[in-house]
């Protein structure tokens, strides 16, 4: 895509496509349509098209257009969809996100079938510089055209101080939550949470916008807990491992002894903030099988999610999440328990002869709320249990 404002000469329009003969009209229809839009009368557009979507098309002439004037402050943007009309709840499942480079528009359309609990769009790592400024247009249309099928709808933004940019593109246009790369301070925090807030004053945005910072370097895992407690809106602190043990001068290993003790740190100062801990990718899409030991070893650290770079991990990482058995039996008589507890109007919860707490409470609830939407046992289970619920 490239674009050349004249001072007279009217609208040229150069199109190479491989699928000029079915859309070339369209395309070009809609290229005369958004520079009419930005008040351009005189200009030559050179688009090479491979059959791009109406929103990725619009997406990067306007990124064309903004780069010839960046004064201009107006966005040619589409309603946003009713599919996409969901709000993400604070304490939602994050079992599997599903990482896809915001400027492969590609691999975004159907992400939602794979059924991830979120999908990031990627704006960070996985866009070449020269790409950031189209990405971010790609993101804020894919945002509001794209069904993501009910997953929560993330953003990871770059570095600050660009990353401020990158808000300005996804906070108005539907996103639920943004990751904070490579967060190193609770400043950061305050700072991208701050912006957050102003600019859903501005635009006028009920749904609250959640924050998940990244730590990805031996500051950011030493003032771990500072960070997570910075803003009342993160919900989850997770690690990167690739750029953690770059940091700290090793290679990253399948056994991760090297980062075990980083793990852990972060595991512990998101419990202590009340928020959910998140693990790392797993880097090799092949190895299925070490993929789920690694999911299971993080499910015994602590961790409620995983990192995905591949669709195809996406069911090993929900499945190997998901409560066994022994835990939804558990959690199963500390709910019946409860009930009990409730019709004798008693403030104390038991089992047996030992006393349950309120956060064995939570977590067993927690369990089973997992299980029935893993379809692992009914939502009326408990009719089954009809003659325990009496006693």
């Amino acid at each position: 895509m490239h674009l050349e404002i004249k001072k007279s000469g009217g609208i040229k329009i150069e199109l190479k496509s491989k699928v000029e003969s079915l859309y070339g009209k369209a395309i070009r229809r809609t290229a005369e349509k958004m520079l009419k839009f930005f008040e351009i009368a005189n200009a030559h557009l050179y688009i090479e098209d491979s059959g791009s979507l109406p929103f990725v098309l619009t997406a990067r002439i306007e990124a064309a257009v903004k780069k010839c004037l960046p004064k201009k402050e107006e966005e040619f943007l589409s309603p946003i969809i009713h599919q996409n009309l969901y709000t993400a709840k604070r304490d939602r499942f994050r079992r599997s996100r599903l990482y896809l480079p915001g400027d492969q528009p590609r691999l975004i359309i159907n992400a939602g079938l794979y059924k991830p609990d979120g999908i990031i769009l990627d704006l960070e790592d996985s866009v070449a510089l020269a790409e950031k400024e189209s990405a971010r247009f790609i993101v804020r249309n894919a945002l509001r055209e794209v069904d993501f099928m009910g997953a929560e709808r993330m953003v990871r933004i770059n570095q600050l101080p660009i990353g401020m940019k990158d808000l300005d593109f996804i906070v108005p246009h539907g996103a639920h939550t943004v990751l904070i790369p490579k967060c190193e301070d609770a400043d950061a925090v305050k700072e991208i949470d701050a912006h957050i807030q102003s600019l859903r004053s501005q635009r006028k945005i009920k749904n609250e916008i959640y924050l998940m910072p990244i730590i990805e370097s031996a500051l950011g895992v030493v003032n771990s807990y500072e960070i997570a407690v910075a803003s009342q809106n993160n919900v989850a602190l997770t690690i990167g491992l690739e750029d953690f043990t770059a940091d700290i001068g090793t290679e990253r290993t399948l056994e991760g002894r090297e980062s075990l003790l980083a793990r852990l740190q972060v595991v512990l100062a998101a419990r202590a903030a009340g928020i959910q801990p998140i693990d790392s990718v797993f880097s090799d899409v092949a190895d299925e099988e070490g993929l789920r030991q690694s999911v299971l070893e993080a499910k015994s650290l602590g961790f409620e999610g995983k990192g995905c770079i591949h669709p195809g991990q996406i069911r090993i990482v929900n499945e190997s999440f998901a409560p066994s058995e022994g835990e939804i039996e558990r959690a199963k008589k500390i709910s019946l328990a409860l009930d009990k507890a409730k019709r004798k109007k008693s403030g104390v919860v038991s089992l047996g002869t030992k006393m349950i707490d309120p956060p064995v409470v939570k977590r067993a609830e927690k369990i089973l709320k997992l299980a029935i939407q893993n379809k692992q046992i009914p939502a009326n289970w408990k009719e089954g249990h009809k003659d325990e619920r009496k006693n």
